[in-house]
């Protein structure tokens, strides 16, 4: 299979080269999970309320995802019965997400999934390589990269399709 980054100037380019990891990522981790009854996106949102009482902004924040988005995936989530929304403890006008008990089962499925994904790509680093690259990108990701800068024009996130 020919690479695609023969071309200097893309092989250069951060942004580009990120973007182009992400969405092939998303892309096999959507297709490894299609039998599993819940999408990538749904996972991230299950995963990151069981580790806390967020609202749906605070989940929706967290996550990266514009408010239309997380109402869908929520949507979604209600309805195969996997979270609910339920009265908060400390301001009773907003409510917050809990994972039901099948929920909870299905992270544990998808996790298997997302981590034998994960394996299989990072496969193609010498163990070293790898250690290197996801403690810089988690650096990257939790430092510099933690906030998107204001601009004029804002870039919007393109969610995953599911």
């Amino acid at each position: 299979m020919e690479s695609s980054l023969s071309a200097p100037p893309l092989s250069a380019n951060l942004c580009w080269l990120l973007s182009m990891a992400a969405h092939s990522l998303a892309t096999e981790m959507a297709r490894a999970m299609e039998g599993l009854g819940v999408s990538p996106r749904g996972f991230t949102v299950l995963t990151t309320a069981l580790s806390g009482a967020y609202t749906q902004t605070e989940l929706a924040r967290m996550i990266g995802l514009d408010k239309t988005t997380m109402v869908v995936a929520l949507d979604e989530l209600e309805a195969a019965g996997l979270a609910e929304r339920r009265p908060s403890a400390t301001d009773r006008r907003a409510r917050v997400i809990a994972v039901t008990a099948a929920g909870e089962q299905k992270v544990r499925e998808a996790e298997a999934i997302a981590e034998r994904t994960n394996e299989d790509v990072l496969g193609a680093l010498e163990p070293e390589e790898r250690e290197a690259f996801l403690g810089a990108l988690t650096r990257l990701v939790s430092e510099r990269l933690s906030e998107p800068i204001a601009c004029a024009k804002p870039v919007r996130r393109r969610a995953p399709r599911t």
